[in-house]
Parts: C-alpha cells; structure tokens; sequence
C-alpha cells in the first residue's frame, strides 16, 4: 500500500487555562522540508518538533504550526508593560534632564521605546516541562492524524495508478492485431519495390538475409516484453507494506516511457502509432499522480 505526502491534522491542547492550537500541513517534495511557527516559549524545541516531525512523515514539504491563546488572560491580544525596562528608562531620561522639568509628557514618548509595550507572550520566558509534555502530546496526535490523512490518500492513488496501469496492459494487447500485418505489409512493399526495379540477376539469399535483418530492427516483441514486465513490477511496488516507494515508482515509469517510445520509433504504422499515443497519455497521468506517492 502507498501513501500520499499530500496531509492535513489539527489538534487543540488544553493546559493550565491556555488553548495550544497544533497545524500541521503537508504537500509533495523530493526530500524532508520543514517550515515551524512557533510561540516565542517554544522556540527552543524548535530542533525537538522537526525531528519529531521528520520521524513521522519522511518526506514531504511540512508546514508546522502551533498557536498559543491564553484563556485565564480575559484579554487576548492586549500588550503588557515590561516594568523592568520602564523603570530603566525613566532613570536614563531623570538623570539626563537633571532636575529640568520639561514642558512636554515624555511617559508617552517612553511606551514607544524597544521593550516597553510586549506581548503576553514574549513575558513567558519558561516552558515548564509539564506544559511541553502536553504540547507534545498534542504534537504526536496531530502528525498521527496527518499519516492517517496520507493513507486515506495513498488509497485514492492506488486505485488510480493500478487503472492506468491496467489501461497501458490493454492497449498494448491491441498492439498485437496490426502487428502481424505490419510486418507482412512491409515485406509485401519491399519486394514489390525490387520487382519494380526490374533489377535481374541479384542474390535472392542474400535479398533475404537484408529482409530478415530489416524485419528483425523492425520486431517489437521485445518492447512489448519488457513493457509487460515493467508493468507487473509497478504494480508489485505499490502492493508492498507502507514504505517509500515514491521514488521507485517514478524510476519505473521511466522506464515505461522508454519502451513505449521505442514502441513509436518502430511502429511505422498509422495505427500502432495511435495506440502508442494513447499509452503516452495515460503515463503522464501516472507520472503526475507518482510524484505525491511518498
């Protein structure tokens, strides 16, 4: 069975009146990329969640997010006073205007300063390690949610990679009906060539050793062999165990592209070459739908 690296997963966490939001987002990507937001508390997990992250889903581009609402606050979003830095300014401006009493209200001027006005957030400088353990609970369950997301997905792309593949199968069985003709056609065009010719005298032995080795680079049942077999093989990667087979999908199907090109150079014929077309469609479909297998 496959699995997508298309997924989604939400978890809301409840801690000690705060509301922990957890997002996790994946789509499609050739190696592990992870972007985090994080609240300023967590930062320094940041390294945890990624390798966190990493072991659960492997591959994939990954958008981790996690949201901190402090419900015991009763006021969302307001900025608080960093005492501390107010304090040290106030001394800084008393010592440099030195008993001057200025004509203007500087307290103003002092809450624009760098560090006064800060968030609840940026005031939480200690992550207990009970409220971590929480969060990452919450962590787990959301990339757990995001791998059953991807096997739900993983099921849809079988389903439609095992009908394309069965849609190749089919139209390379109607490879077989002109192709018996085309062989006798262009013997039959040959000869009628030489006959026309009037050409007396030549080696017919040797007329037929030219013929066999020009129908011999002309024979696709080689192609249409190792076709087969690389069709058996696609399909016995995605019925192994929940792996990695994203990439060995996509190596196959070139190799699939390749014998089926073959199959065109050598058609020479109107409708094989119409067949072949049809074979070239339905691989693209498979190449686009392989690249979000994980």
């Amino acid at each position: 069975m496959i699995l997508s690296m298309t997924g989604v997963g939400k978890t809301i966490v409840r801690y000690e009146g705060k509301s922990i939001t957890i997002f996790i987002k994946t789509l499609n990507s050739k190696q592990i990329d992870i972007s985090t937001r994080l609240p300023y508390a967590y930062r320094e997990r940041d390294l945890e969640v990624r390798t966190l992250a990493t072991n659960y889903l492997v591959r994939g581009k990954v958008e981790i997010s996690i949201s901190l609402d402090d419900l015991g606050a009763g006021l969302g979003g307001v900025q608080n006073i960093n005492g501390e830095a107010l304090q040290h300014y106030i001394k800084q401006m008393q010592s440099a205007l030195d008993g001057v009493h200025p004509s203007f209200n500087y307290m103003e001027s002092l809450l624009r300063l760098p560090g006064v006005l800060v968030s609840g957030e940026t005031m939480q400088q200690e992550l207990s390690e009970d409220e971590w353990a929480a969060v990452r609970r919450g962590l787990e369950e959301t990339l757990q949610a995001v791998v059953d997301y991807r096997r739900q997905e993983g099921a849809m792309l079988e389903e439609v990679l095992g009908q394309r593949i069965a849609n190749i199968r089919t139209l390379l069985g109607e490879v077989d009906l002109p192709e018996g003709e085309r062989i006798a056609s262009i013997r039959q065009r040959l000869e009628d060539g030489l006959r026309k010719l009037e050409i007396e005298g030549y080696d017919k032995g040797r007329l037929e050793q030219e013929l066999i080795y020009y129908m011999e680079r002309l024979d696709v049942n080689e192609e249409k062999d190792r076709l087969r077999h690389h069709l058996a093989y696609f399909e016995s990667e995605m019925a192994k165990a929940e792996g990695q087979q994203g990439k060995t999908l996509g190596f196959v199907a070139q190799e699939i592209g390749r014998e089926i090109n073959t199959l065109g150079s050598k058609s020479n014929n109107a409708e094989m070459q119409q067949i072949v077309v049809r074979m070239k469609d339905e691989l693209e479909q498979i190449k686009e739908q392989a690249l979000n297998v994980l």
